[in-house]
């Protein structure tokens, strides 16, 4: 079975950063133990690295959320602990709002029969990246793993959850 693990956004700003939030960081040695588990079973593994420029508060995005966050060159941008170093040696989609383009055609391009997806923040970007690879294989089994997932609003999560479960995605 072809399986790819989706690391979503599990940077700095979202941890311990301007949009981090308590608990964030306890998601570390679970997903550090997922991406190993995938690359010594010879699975592949991806990250999402949320992306804006200098201009972020001027955009719809930074209209609704008005706080700087995960720009390049900042410590924020970077994966949280020894993540960023890991990432090196996969590949890693830049993203400039929730859900991944780029992410989404890759999905298209191979043939992935289950996708599991953890990382920050689960009702916003985890979720958007899970419908789009949703979209992208509707056959494969989508899968977002709450062990590796949190949001610093709990209501929206289990409402995102309740989502994405309607969808056919498992949460598990």
């Amino acid at each position: 079975m072809k399986k790819l693990l989706v690391v979503v956004d599990y940077q700095k700003d979202f941890v311990d950063g301007s949009l981090g939030f308590p608990g964030a960081e306890k998601l570390l040695p679970y997903i550090l133990d997922l991406v190993n588990e995938y690359d010594v079973n010879g699975d592949d593994v991806v990250f999402t690295k949320d992306t804006h420029d200098d201009n972020y508060l001027s955009t719809v995005e930074g209209k609704h959320l008005p706080v700087k966050h995960c720009i390049p060159g900042t410590p924020g941008y970077a994966f949280y602990g020894p993540l960023e170093e890991i990432s090196q040696d996969h590949l890693v989609f830049d993203k400039p709002t929730f859900g991944s383009a780029k992410l989404f055609d890759y999905l298209r391009e191979h043939n992935y029969e289950e996708i599991t997806l953890v990382g920050l923040v689960s009702n916003i970007c985890v979720l958007s990246n899970a419908v789009l690879a949703k979209a992208a294989l509707p056959e494969a089994h989508i899968i977002v793993d709450t062990k590796g997932a949190d949001s610093y609003d709990k209501e929206m999560q289990a409402k995102g959850y309740d989502i994405l479960r309607n969808l056919h995605i498992s949460v598990i």
